[in-house]
C-alpha cells in the first residue's frame, strides 16, 4: 500500500503530444474545416516538443535554375487553386447554340443633366421644388410645355384621358424623392444596381433562373476636366439576358410600365428599352419632324407675330398650335383656321423667316454622321413647304414634304387656303411608308423623331419611335424619350460610343 503513491508519482503530469492536436487553436476550434486540404504548417508548440527528436540533414545541392515559361512541368507544376468560380467559353451574352434565339433586353439610360429635380423634403429656397401630386394637372402640363419651366419632362400628374368622366378620382401618388443628388449628377453605382433590382422583379421566361446583365458607359461628363480620376457616366447601355415574359409583360407594355417611370423619376433619367436585334444596331431610314424638332420654333407661330392688327393674333394662333401639339384639336382643322388667320400675309414672307430659323443643337452633326454611315434621312412637316424644302437642302436631307399654301398671284399674298392634302398624323405614316418602299428599306429599320402628337402615327409605323422633349402624351406613348440638349443622343439609341460619334462627326 505504501509503494503506491509512489509509483503514482513517477508517472508524470499528462499532456497532449503533437500528434494528439493542431497546429493552432484557431484550426482546432473553428467550424468548418476545408476537406482534403493538408495540414502542411507546424506551429512553434510542435517545433518546440519534437525538437529532441529532429536531426539536421547536410543541404542539398540546389538544382540548376530554369526559366518558366508558362508550360507547367515536373520543375515548375502547375498551380491548382480552388476559388469557387466556374470558368466557360460561353455565357448568356455569347452566341446562342444552333436552334437557340437570342432574348436580350437592351436598356439605354440617359441622365437629365438639364432638367434637375429639387428634393421635396428640403427644397432650394432659390429654385422651386418638383412637381407635386397636389398640382393640377393643367399647371403641370403648362409647366411642361413650358420651356422655361425647370420641368419640362412628363408631368407626374399627366392624366391618362382629357375625359373628367374617366378622370381617376382618387389623388395621384407623392412624388418619390429624387436620388441624384445624393449618390451623384450622373448615371452612378447605385442608380444601375436599383435598375438591376427593379428588372430582376420581372417573371423571367420558362427555363430561366437568373438574370445576367453587361453595362457600357457610352458618354461621360466633361463638365469637369481637371478631375482625371473620376468617371462619371451621363449615358450607360445595359445588356439584360434573358428579357422579361413576353407573354407577361410585352416590350410595349413594360416601357409604360409604373415601376420604370418611377424609377426615371427617382433617378432623374430616361430609360430606353430595346430589344437586341441586329437593326437596332443598323437604321436605314430616319424621319424627322420640323417644328420643335429640327428647329426650336413653330414656323405657323412665327408668322402669326408678324401680324399686328389685330394685336392678340399670334396669341391666339400659338395656343392653337399648343392645343393641336398635346392632341387636344384634330390637326388638320386645326391648321385650316390657323391658315385662315394668316390671310393677306404677303408670300415673300418665308423667304425673311430663313435666318430666323433656330436649327436645334446636334441636329447638323447628326445629319453629317448618319449621311457617313450612309442613312437616308427625311423631314416630314405639318408647316410649309418652301421653309421645309429650304431647310432639308441647308441641312442636307434627302427628302422633304410639308404643306403648300395659296398665294393670290396678282397681290402675291397668302389667300387662306391650303392646296392638296394636308401632311398631318395619316399622311406622316403615309409617307414614311411610301419614302421606305420607294427606298428598299423594311420598316424595322426606320426611326421616326417627333414631339407632338401629329407625329404618333407614323412614330407608331416605324421600328423606333423617339418623341424629342415632347408634349406629355407623346412621351407616354412613345418607344423611346430623349429630353436632352442636344439631338445627337440619338446615336447613343444605335449603340454608339462617345469616342465613335466624334470620329462621325469630324
Amino acid at each position: 500500500m505504501a509503494d503506491e503513491p509512489a509509483t503514482a508519482a513517477k508517472q508524470g503530469r499528462p499532456s497532449m503530444t503533437a500528434a494528439m492536436r493542431s497546429s493552432s487553436f484557431l484550426r482546432e476550434h473553428q467550424q468548418y474545416r476545408p476537406p482534403t486540404k493538408p495540414e502542411n504548417h507546424y506551429g512553434i508548440d510542435t517545433v518546440v516538443e519534437d525538437l529532441q527528436t529532429t536531426t539536421i540533414s547536410p543541404p542539398r545541392e540546389a538544382a540548376p535554375a530554369t526559366t518558366f515559361k508558362g508550360i507547367p512541368s515536373a520543375e515548375n507544376p502547375p498551380t491548382i487553386v480552388d476559388s469557387g468560380l466556374s470558368h466557360q467559353l460561353s455565357h448568356p451574352n455569347c452566341t446562342p447554340l444552333a436552334g437557340g434565339i437570342t432574348d436580350r433586353l437592351i436598356a439605354t439610360l440617359f441622365y437629365k443633366s438639364n432638367l434637375p429635380r429639387i428634393s421635396n423634403a428640403i427644397p432650394s429656397p432659390m429654385r422651386q421644388s418638383s412637381p407635386q401630386g397636389g398640382q393640377s394637372p393643367t399647371r403641370s402640363i403648362a409647366a411642361a410645355t413650358d420651356p422655361s419651366s425647370s420641368t419640362t419632362d412628363l408631368p407626374p400628374t399627366m392624366a391618362p384621358t382629357a375625359s373628367l368622366d374617366s378622370f381617376p378620382m382618387e389623388p395621384p401618388a407623392n412624388e418619390p424623392e429624387p436620388l441624384d443628388h445624393l449618390y451623384g449628377s450622373n448615371v452612378s453605382p447605385m442608380c444601375i444596381a436599383a435598375f438591376l433590382h427593379l428588372m430582376s422583379t420581372f417573371p423571367l421566361p420558362a427555363g430561366s433562373n437568373d438574370l445576367s446583365s453587361s453595362h457600357r458607359c457610352l458618354k461621360l461628363d466633361h463638365s469637369h476636366p481637371g478631375d482625371k480620376n473620376e468617371r462619371h457616366p451621363t449615358v450607360v447601355e445595359l445588356t439584360l439576358s434573358p428579357a422579361p415574359r413576353a407573354d407577361y409583360l410585352p416590350l410595349a407594355d413594360l416601357r409604360k410600365h409604373e415601376m420604370i417611370y418611377r424609377f426615371e423619376r427617382e433617378w432623374n433619367v430616361d430609360v430606353a428599352l430595346r430589344a437586341d436585334t441586329l437593326w437596332r444596331r443598323y437604321p436605314r431610314l430616319v424621319v424627322f419632324d420640323m417644328d420643335s424638332t429640327l428647329i426650336t420654333q413653330e414656323v405657323i407661330d412665327l408668322l402669326a407675330a408678324t401680324i399686328k392688327d389685330p394685336p392678340d393674333l399670334a396669341a391666339r394662333v400659338a395656343d392653337i398650335t399648343h392645343r393641336a401639339m398635346m392632341g387636344e384639336l384634330e390637326f388638320e382643322g386645326a391648321f385650316r383656321e390657323r391658315v385662315k388667320l394668316l390671310t393677306g400675309l404677303p408670300g415673300n414672307l418665308f423667304d425673311e423667316l430663313r435666318p430666323v430659323l433656330n436649327v436645334t443643337e446636334g441636329v447638323r452633326p447628326l445629319i453629317k454622321a448618319l449621311k457617313r454611315l450612309g442613312v437616308k434621312t427625311a423631314v416630314l412637316s405639318g408647316g410649309f413647304l418652301p421653309l421645309t424644302s429650304w431647310l432639308a437642302k441647308e441641312l442636307g436631307i434627302d427628302y422633304a414634304h410639308a404643306n403648300e399654301v395659296y398665294i393670290d398671284e396678282t397681290s402675291g399674298k397668302l389667300t387662306g387656303e391650303v392646296k392638296g392634302r394636308i401632311v398631318g398624323a395619316e399622311r406622316k405614316r403615309e409617307l414614311l411608308i411610301e419614302i421606305a418602299e420607294k427606298e428598299g428599306i423594311s420598316l424595322e429599320q426606320v426611326v421616326a423623331v417627333g414631339d407632338g402628337a401629329n407625329d404618333l402615327l407614323m412614330m407608331e409605323a416605324a421600328g423606333l419611335g423617339v418623341a424629342w422633349n415632347a408634349k406629355p402624351r407623346v412621351q407616354m406613348e412613345a418607344s423611346a424619350r430623349l429630353n436632352g440638349d442636344t439631338l445627337l443622343d440619338l446615336l447613343y439609341l444605335f449603340g454608339f460610343t462617345q469616342e465613335e460619334i466624334r470620329h462621325l462627326t469630324a
